[in-house]
């Protein structure tokens, strides 16, 4: 029984950490008007007929604040990289000078922040409720043990060990959601 505990434990575990590293990607996306290397994770970059990641095909860098600098390692990708940052839905204008690629973030207007804001603490809430479901499920299993044999004293300590990873990940989020924010309505 104490096994089955513990693998009900890990999968807990398991499953808040898929959610705050899940919450952390989602976050990354969100434009704060700094520009970051990782806001082109998701682009994908036609290389020889097969998609390939842009990080796989050149060097990216942020030089200042709000550039984002794109060096491809064969000279003959700047254009499938340009052509793939456009059509990315990113709302990026790249700059091509036959060398590299330069990529502008401009500085979000006020109404912009706060609409960020907004969807920053939406992810994180959605973060909340994956969370709350994890526990929900663990519990229902330890009840289920519970049924087949378990002590109550270990289901119970089983509960109070899932009630501080929930209370541990959930101070987690709202770190990084601070810290987003605080980001979003820094100038």
């Amino acid at each position: 029984m104490q096994e089955e505990v513990q693998m009900i434990l890990d999968i807990c575990r398991e499953r808040m950490e898929h959610a705050i590293s899940h919450l952390d990607k989602e976050l990354v996306h969100i434009r704060a008007g700094k520009a970051s290397p990782r806001m082109l994770d998701s682009v994908m970059v036609d290389y020889y007929g097969s998609m390939v990641p842009i990080v796989q095909v050149s060097n990216i860098s942020t030089p200042d604040a709000r550039t984002i600098a794109v060096q491809p390692w064969e000279k003959t990708m700047i254009r499938p990289i340009e052509k793939a940052i456009i059509n990315s839905n990113l709302g990026f204008n790249p700059d091509n000078n036959g060398e590299a690629i330069r990529i502008n973030v401009p500085a979000p207007t006020e109404q912009r922040r706060k609409d960020m804001v907004k969807t920053v603490n939406k992810e994180g809430e959605i973060a909340k409720v994956s969370l709350r479901i994890a526990r929900k499920e663990s519990n229902d299993n330890l009840k289920k043990l519970l049924k087949d044999g378990l002590s109550e004293d270990l289901e119970k300590d089983a509960e109070e060990v899932v009630q501080e990873m929930i209370n541990d990940f959930s101070k987690k989020i709202d770190k990084m959601l601070d810290d987003k924010n605080h980001e979003i309505l820094t100038i």
